[in-house]
């Protein structure tokens, strides 16, 4: 009588000889019956399937086959088959099991879109689970009865020995006990290639996201999705409990959002990275989507294949398979900047093998901490190299009159998938939706008939229309300033149209033109009309316009927690300006081709102003509004303090922040700054002049141009240049220089978001090599 444990392994080596070894057969002896013989075994007919003696998983009919003669054997993997016997108890339909298949195939096709064969049945609905071990120490696999069923809550406590529905599946010393031998054939590469059907996904996490989608297209099963209207006809799912900022998949027939994936097809860099799901991508998908679901629900805390893995509910040894490939979609994912990203301390490197790397980052901007904060998460050691007595670059905040004031930015633009929105949550920080309410007002103090500013805002959009259909068959060479093309297309408009706008008309027209000076961070003569909007063409961030009421540095001091100082690939974070002006040497010189990119595009200047007073004197005009506008009286003061915002949204402060831009900036280059708040006093006097305007407590003004290590707010395309300059400027130097910053970032030029994507971009970059 040998030991449970020596019985075990002869089983184990029963399994090994049975499925996998083509053993010779015992040669008849005289006499005996040939057709019978032949007859007692059939082997797997599916080409390159190891099983010369397969065994049937389903057990389903009396007459089932076992791991005996069937007269046929249909293969799922190399491993599971089920026999002809069992085959007939489902399809047959004067058999017993034909009504289950039959209610199976007909949640099956009012959900989904693959066929519901009696393969993709069996694979659904009667193959075994099989769970891993969790103890440290063992990690082995083990087949699940078939009456039990896999949750994520057993996956991640399962251990060997666990008792499942009052059974003890294991002995007493349960981890000691071998792995079934089929698990080791799951790990080689050929595995998958002999897989019949894609795994799709019970109860996935990504379920809520994607209930707009046929579930089999984007890697879950149709039996575990029910649904009340057939896929395809929600645009917009709510996930209860989620940021409404976080949607991270695409809708059916939605685009140009931005970070957002298709949740039915692979991107171009996956499919570069993981080729062998190119012709099936659906356990890729399965996979993907499933982790995107898990970081957005929770970007608080590392994703890793722990908390991830007991979500992957399917059945059979794919799930083995399964849980291998995760692991590599989750480093991926990480590395790219996907997920475990943001403003997360990580106490372990996500990527372990970067260790020995060591990086130098110039400039301690939002690009330069992006790129240090993700390479120190993935394990390099880094250094972070700063000309400033402060961290933030062009981000620099305020808070001398009461409440923070973004002497830089301070708006994030889109939070829909933007990394700041991510970063907030992450952080608890609030961020203030701003309305879209702007009152107009007009020196002298009256406020503007809003169906006045519709109308020429609707002409003013009309004009760039035409700009953008006259630079429709126009090259590079044949550019010409934007603000000359606006005024040619304007003129010939009012000729041929025979309008004739008044005074009033003129000066709102000259307000949205302000505002364009202010989104190109220049006078438009020095901007390109044909590329002035480049990044138009690429996704763009979708969603609320938010006011980041502790500011930027708040962000930006948390990425800067805990960087190290060390030293040997060099990543470039400057502003543009500096490049330009030749601040940084390098050498050997710069390729040509980067410097031409470099000089082609311009260095846009926004100084700011802010006022805090005693009281809220605007509040009884504007009436709740964040923001409200300043009605130009001439050409020549377009940009001086075009628009007023409100500090304190609540109302708890009593401060002002307005704007100066394009040709206005020369109005302030010789005054005083106390000069330029007078200035800007007898502005606001003019637009409030039925009551008394005190005068400010305090003030502060930039001066960025001027700024040492600045010398500018943000990047635009000149006259002449194009887009491609961004990438150009974005390219690395023999696989050792990198650079990152707004002006490498040709989605996402002129704001901290683009930055700080620049960064993690090049994180990524240096992590791959």
């Amino acid at each position: 009588s040998s030991t449970p444990a020596a019985q075990v392994r002869e089983k184990a080596e029963e399994w090994r000889i049975i499925h996998w070894t083509p053993t010779r057969r015992k040669v008849p002896e005289p006499g005996d019956d040939d057709d019978q013989s032949e007859k007692k075994f059939r082997k797997c007919e599916k080409s390159g399937c190891p099983a010369t003696y397969p065994m049937c998983f389903a057990s389903a009919s009396e007459r089932c086959a076992r791991n005996g003669y069937t007269s046929r054997w249909y293969h799922l993997s190399c491993g599971e088959h089920f026999c002809n016997e069992c085959f007939d108890h489902y399809y047959r339909s004067h058999k017993d099991g034909y009504e289950t298949f039959s209610s199976w195939k007909r949640v099956w096709t009012s959900n989904g879109k693959s066929e519901p064969s009696l393969k993709a049945f069996m694979a659904d609905q009667q193959l075994p689970y099989w769970v891993q071990c969790t103890k440290a120490d063992c990690g082995k696999w083990r087949q699940l009865s078939k009456e039990t069923h896999l949750s994520a809550a057993l996956a991640s406590s399962y251990r060997c020995g666990m008792k499942l529905n009052s059974v003890k599946v294991e002995g007493s010393d349960a981890c000691s006990q071998p792995e079934d031998v089929r698990v080791a054939g799951v790990t080689d590469s050929w595995w998958l290639s002999m897989l019949i059907l894609p795994p799709l996904f019970k109860d996935s996490p990504a379920s809520p996201f994607l209930s707009s989608y046929y579930p089999d297209c984007v890697g879950m099963s149709p039996s575990a999705s029910p649904s009340n209207q057939p896929p395809g006809l929600n645009t917009h799912t709510t996930v209860p409990g989620l940021s409404p900022y976080f949607q991270p998949f695409y809708q059916p027939n939605e685009c140009g959002k931005a970070l957002c994936v298709r949740p039915d097809m692979m991107e171009l860099d996956e499919l570069y990275e993981f080729p062998e799901f190119s012709r099936d991508p659906t356990m890729y998908l399965a996979l993907r989507n499933l982790v995107l679901a898990a970081w957005s629900r929770d970007c608080k805390e590392v994703l890793t294949l722990q908390k991830c893995a007991p979500h992957v509910v399917v059945r059979g040894l794919v799930r083995v398979r399964c849980v291998q490939e995760l692991d590599r979609v989750l480093y991926f994912m990480s590395r790219k900047g996907l997920i475990n990203t943001g403003a997360l301390q990580i106490k372990w490197p996500l990527l372990p093998e970067s260790q020995h790397n060591k990086v130098l980052v110039i400039g301690a901007g939002a690009a330069g901490l992006a790129a240090a904060r993700q390479l120190q998460n993935f394990g390099m050691q880094v250094v972070v190299l700063e000309a400033r007595e402060r961290i933030g670059g062009r981000v620099w905040d305020d808070a001398s009159l009461g409440v923070t004031v973004g002497c830089g930015a301070q708006i994030v633009n889109g939070c829909v998938n933007n990394p700041i929105a991510l970063m907030c949550e992450q952080l608890g920080l609030r961020m203030h939706t701003l309305g879209v309410r702007c009152e107009l007002i007009q020196e002298g103090g009256r406020v503007t008939d809003p169906a006045l500013d519709k109308r020429m805002d609707f002409h003013f959009n009309a004009v760039l229309d035409a700009v953008s259909e006259w630079r429709k068959d126009k090259s590079q060479s044949q550019d010409a300033p934007l603000g000359e093309k606006i005024q040619e297309v304007y003129k010939t408009f009012l000729q041929e149209s025979g309008l004739q706008f008044t005074d009033l008309e003129e000066k709102v027209l000259h307000f949205h033109l302000s505002n364009l000076e202010y989104a190109c961070g220049s006078t438009l003569n020095q901007v390109s009309a044909c590329s002035w909007d480049h990044n138009e063409c690429f996704a763009q961030f979708s969603g609320d316009h938010t006011l980041l009421t502790d500011g930027y540095s708040s962000v930006l001091h948390k990425l800067a927690q805990g960087l190290d100082i060390r030293l040997s690939t060099v990543l470039v974070t400057v502003p543009l300006a500096l490049l330009q002006k030749n601040v940084i040497g390098f050498s050997p010189p710069l390729p040509d081709r980067k410097l031409k990119a470099i000089h082609s595009l311009g260095v846009g200047v926004i100084e700011k102003v802010a006022l805090q007073f005693p009281t809220r004197f605007w509040d009884s005009k504007i009436q709740g509004a964040d923001y409200f506008g300043h009605i130009p009286p001439c050409p020549e003061k377009r940009g001086l303090f075009s628009v007023f915002y409100d500090m304190s949204p609540q109302g708890e402060e009593c401060v002002l922040m307005t704007v100066v831009t394009g040709e206005a900036l020369s109005l302030l280059r010789d005054l005083q700054d106390s000069q330029v708040v007078d200035l800007c006093m007898s502005v606001l006097r003019e637009l409030f002049q039925e009551q008394e305007v005190p005068d400010p407590l305090r003030f502060l003004v930039t001066h960025w141009s001027t700024d040492s290590w600045a010398q500018m707010s943000y990047s635009f395309v000149k006259t002449g240049g194009s887009g491609e300059a961004y990438d150009i400027i974005a390219e690395d130097v023999q696989g050792k220089l990198f650079f990152a910053g707004e002006a490498t970032n040709r989605h996402f030029p002129q704001t901290v978001t683009g930055a700080y994507l620049s960064g993690v971009r090049e994180a990524s970059k240096i992590a791959a090599l």
